[in-house]
């Protein structure tokens, strides 16, 4: 099983946790203590060892912070937590905020006197997060320091030890490209800028560049690593030698030098002494980097990680592997929906089941290496809660005349699948049908987009909002995020939100998935992935223009939509879509299955 139920958030110990990091800051003569959810290579999903958020405050969402002052600790989260956040810290203690509207560091010059002095861990926050707050604390007199050690660790009594999963090549038949040619143009780029080298701290972009994965981040095949990689010459890894197999080093001979994680901070000392030209991205890089670099005589150029942007846009091998993959993940999903309408109205089926029969069909494929995330199988008004996570203690039972959502992905190796439907659990209420059929309305906005060349995804979240904006309605979280190729499920740079500033590119995947939350009630999402495509010339258009090939295959239900809401193109749309998913995704299924694909894809109106 990749996924466990059991309840890891401690919101009890959260008091006496609080009072023992003031003792120790006290020592230090610290006013306060920052904490990120994140680690040295800022990923989304960390490994145990490095959920020192969790720890404290109980909180278990993928993003967020924390500060905790002598009389005061507050909690930042986004959209997409608000509700679970206080259901999981204490707050008594723990002030929850909704960030962008709240900021840290407006609450702390809020907070503390002038004078005042706050740590921070060099190795878990960015170069430019540091700048930023150090500008915006100097104009409240507040001052950052950075600590040697973290306060957290030392008061950590049972924490896990770093993971150590072993790293597997990844052919070039998956990767489309083998790593001696990413190298080269990486390399090329940087003799471009007149830069020595550049240090590379996410872990993706390592995974993809030496075409490797591995197993130190739940549902993400990646491990944790560092590379330092020259203008000229061969690229050095920093990676935890038990690790690497025979078949991996022979896989790396040629592309790499690998070295122990320790070695870093003498090699990049060593460079600084050079007075060499380092490239760093700002947004990603840990700080503590670029202290040790500028201490020892170097110069920084900053830049973007020069990994993340061709990552992003797929070749033709990373594309039929998607393509692949959707299929395959299509067919269990639909074996899923299908049992899941057979027995949902004995009143036995509750959250936890349902995830695992979904991980069971999956598994059948013989191809599932992981799950892409934990699954969010959400009852009722736990379908509110935009990340919900099924535990133990708060399992619920489907329950007739409610909505069930299911927000759920696969990692296999030749792609990644990220997939949210929304069902109805006997007869659905007028209410249901028309929120769902706003939402699927915003859904087919985003599907049917054409947009030229330098459209960005800020230009094009609107179109997801404009059906629900017209009721009265939104939601609180980006309309989609972009996708890896056997990687993260949530890629950077392009997304489609308020913030997405990056310009789409053929070849990029991204979600779509407007949603809609009525708390204590039910929440509706509905999710596909779509790949950016060129689109033939119009006829009398003067620009090339691009749009969106869906990736995803799998139904929606036809019981929560209400043709009467559908413009003719949107129910065009959806008829050759399920023609679609039907052709694609029936050959692998049988019997049952099978003809409840062909009912569920049947043409509506």
């Amino acid at each position: 099983m990749f996924q466990s139920f059991e309840e890891i958030s401690s919101p009890a110990a959260v008091p006496e946790r609080v009072t023992a990091l003031r003792r120790e800051l006290k020592s230090r003569r610290l006013k306060g203590f920052l904490i990120p959810h994140s680690d040295e290579h800022q990923d989304e999903f960390l490994p145990p060892s490095a959920e020192r958020l969790r720890w404290l405050t109980g909180f278990t969402g993928s993003a967020g912070g924390a500060i905790v002052l002598e009389n005061a600790a507050v909690l930042f989260v986004d959209g997409r937590y608000p509700l679970q956040a206080r259901a999981q810290t204490d707050t008594s203690v723990f002030e929850v905020l909704q960030t962008p509207e709240a900021k840290a560091s407006k609450w702390l010059a809020g907070q503390l006197p002038k004078g005042g002095t706050i740590g921070y861990d060099p190795n878990l926050h960015t170069i430019k997060e540091i700048e930023r707050l150090t500008e915006s604390l100097s104009k409240a007199g507040i001052t950052l320091a950075p600590q040697e050690t973290n306060p957290i660790d030392q008061l950590w009594q049972d924490r896990p030890a770093p993971p150590s999963a072993p790293v597997i090549p990844h052919g070039p038949e998956l990767a489309g490209r083998s790593a001696k040619e990413k190298i080269a143009e990486l390399q090329e780029t940087l003799r471009r800028e007149k830069a020595d080298a550049v240090l590379l701290t996410l872990l993706d972009s390592i995974a993809w560049l030496f075409n490797i994965r591995g197993g130190d981040i739940g549902h993400s095949p990646l491990a944790l690593a560092f590379a330092l990689v020259p203008a000229r010459g061969k690229p050095s890894l920093f990676i935890d030698p038990a690790k690497i197999g025979g078949n991996v080093r022979g896989h790396l001979k040629d592309a790499a030098e690998l070295l122990a994680p320790g070695d870093l901070a003498g090699l990049l000392a060593a460079l600084g002494q050079k007075a060499a030209r380092v490239r760093l991205d700002p947004d990603t890089t840990p700080v503590r980097f670029a202290q040790i670099l500028e201490a020892a005589g170097a110069k920084i150029v900053t830049g973007d990680d020069p990994c993340i942007l061709p990552k992003a846009i797929k070749n033709t091998a990373e594309i039929a592997g998607a393509r692949a993959a959707h299929i395959r993940d299509g067919a269990a999903m639909a074996r899923f929906l299908a049992w899941l309408d057979a027995h949902s109205a004995s009143g036995k089926v509750d959250e936890i089941g349902a995830a695992m029969k979904l991980e069971e069909f999956r598994r059948d494929t013989g191809e599932l290496k992981d799950l892409s995330f934990d699954s969010i199988s959400a009852a009722g008004p736990h379908g509110a809660v935009v990340h919900y996570r099924p535990t133990t203690a708060s399992n619920l039972k489907l329950k007739p005349r409610s909505l069930y959502l299911i927000d759920s992905g696969a990692q296999y190796a030749d792609g990644t699948t990220d997939v949210t439907r929304t069902v109805a659990i006997g007869t659905p209420s007028a209410t249901m049908r028309r929120h769902y059929t706003l939402v699927l309305k915003a859904h087919i906005a985003i599907a049917l987009a054409r947009f030229p060349k330098g459209t960005r995804g800020q230009d094009i979240d609107p179109f997801a909002r404009r059906p629900l904006w017209d009721a009265g309605l939104d939601f609180d979280h980006g309309t989609g995020h972009g996708v890896g190729s056997y990687l993260s499920v949530h890629e950077p740079p392009q997304r489609i939100s308020r913030h997405g500033t990056v310009e789409f590119q053929p070849g990029m995947i991204l979600s779509n998935e407007p949603g809609l939350y009525r708390e204590g009630e039910y929440g509706i999402r509905l999710e596909n992935l779509v790949l950016v495509m060129p689109l033939a010339p119009i006829n009398g258009g003067t620009r090339q223009m691009m749009g969106f090939e869906t990736l995803t295959l799998v139904p929606f239900d036809r019981r929560l939509i209400d043709p009467a809401l559908l413009t003719r193109d949107e129910l065009a749309w959806l008829n050759v879509y399920h023609a679609e998913v039907r052709r694609k995704i029936a050959p692998p299924l049988k019997g049952a299955d099978r003809s409840w694909l062909r009912e569920a894809t049947a043409r509506i109106g």
